[in-house]
């Protein structure tokens, strides 16, 4: 009898990947099983940003193969990847600075999939102000007005509206007040129980890192040097490919 094998988010197999001539990613491998919390950790500028950004199309592989829900997306757009359900909050949060909060958060929900009718608009935008409700506060300023705290929770709420199968946070408590860094950690803890959709976390911070993670990622070069589920990995492992 077949040994039957688990289906997986994302599995990522020896990605290359360049800026210019310069090569970033070096055969980086592994996988996010569905409803996992995976942290990528690692020293600055050791490629985990690049990561993100081949996973979502923004810089394009070398070579190597992503694969998406047991889908081959190497060469997919951008925007098709997003509509597969990877939903990305970058460093920068980039969210739109003339639009205000509540259009932000529709360009969101208007990724959501349209065969994805399990709730209706007004229920999507409930569990977001829910989760932050100091956005239903300002739901009508200009998002480039907010401050650093606010955007982060407007650009996680946005991602959560597309109805991601896999969110990606790229150091989401960077520069943010305690309280809010706290409400963060809430959020993704309450989704890590409920396990609707996977999320692969870019985090500096063991501490935070610990409280989250079932898996890490540890890079160092451009390449993966040590992974695995976080009762198999001490803090000892971990924190050597962290500090300088």
């Amino acid at each position: 009898m077949a040994q039957e094998t688990t289906r997986l988010t994302l599995a990522l197999e020896n990605i290359n990947a360049y800026y210019g001539e310069s090569h970033i990613l070096r055969n980086v491998s592994f996988t996010i099983e569905p409803g996992e919390v995976v942290c990528l950790m690692g020293r600055n500028g050791v490629g985990k940003t690049t990561t993100l950004k081949t996973l979502t199309g923004l810089l394009p592989v070398k070579s190597g193969k992503i694969t998406f829900d047991d889908v081959d997306i190497t060469h997919d757009r951008t925007d098709r990847r997003a509509r597969k359900g990877l939903a990305y909050v970058p460093q920068g949060r980039e969210i739109i600075p003339h639009l205000t909060v509540h259009q932000n958060l529709l360009l969101g929900y208007w990724n959501r999939p349209s065969i994805n009718g399990d709730v209706s608009e007004k229920e999507a935008f409930d569990e977001v102000y829910h989760l932050f409700p100091k956005l239903t506060q300002i739901l009508h300023r200009p998002g480039g007005v907010l401050s650093g705290g606010e955007q982060q929770q407007l650009a996680i709420g946005r991602a959560i509206l597309s109805s991601p199968k896999l969110l990606l946070l790229d150091e989401p408590t960077e520069g943010i007040q305690p309280s809010i860094v706290d409400q963060i950690e809430d959020v993704i803890i309450g989704f890590k129980k409920s396990r609707r959709f996977a999320i692969l976390l870019v985090e500096q911070g063991l501490h935070f890192a610990a409280r989250l993670a079932e898996k890490y990622v540890v890079m160092a070069k451009g390449a993966v040097k040590v992974q695995g589920k976080s009762t198999e990995l001490n803090a000892d492992m971990v924190r050597q490919h962290l500090t300088v």
